[in-house]
């Protein structure tokens, strides 16, 4: 008795081959952590405009958590012990950075357009520690939305 059947078409509950749920193009194929970097690399991009000379030489990153070495070793009254975020001064070789750490940012979202804000307001944040200025400064709407 010989097997003539050829490739599986349909898995064995009649319901076909499993597959990608959406093409690779649209935003819902994305993971969570794909989509984080795009709210990161928007937030980039709304201050580009106004500071294009000074960010130039800047990277940006996104970690999940920030190291342990950045979390403080006992409970902060008043303020909040894990970071967002971290804006490293230019060094030696190494250029200008800004990390935006996204499970914190996660946790403290209620839902997509929170989460968006958080991290603009978290990119801000960074770039105005690293060019030495306000906030306000760097965004003037930043504290509109607070």
């Amino acid at each position: 008795m010989t097997d003539k059947r050829g490739p599986r078409r349909r898995d064995r509950h009649g319901r076909g081959l499993r597959g990608p749920l959406a093409p690779s193009h649209v935003p819902m194929a994305k993971s969570r952590s794909e989509r984080f970097d795009d709210l990161v690399l928007d937030a980039v991009d709304r201050l580009r405009p106004r500071w294009e000379r000074q960010l130039s030489a800047v990277e940006f990153a996104v970690e999940d958590v920030p190291p342990l070495s950045e979390l403080g070793d006992s409970p902060q009254l008043g303020s909040d012990p894990i970071p967002l975020g971290r804006a490293d001064a230019a060094t030696g070789q190494s250029p200008a950075s800004v990390v935006v750490y996204r499970r914190p940012l996660e946790a403290r979202a209620r839902d997509r357009e929170f989460l968006g804000a958080l991290v603009h307001d978290t990119v801000v944040e960074q770039v105005a520690t690293l060019l030495g200025l306000s906030p306000e400064t760097v965004d003037p709407g930043y504290d509109d939305r607070g």
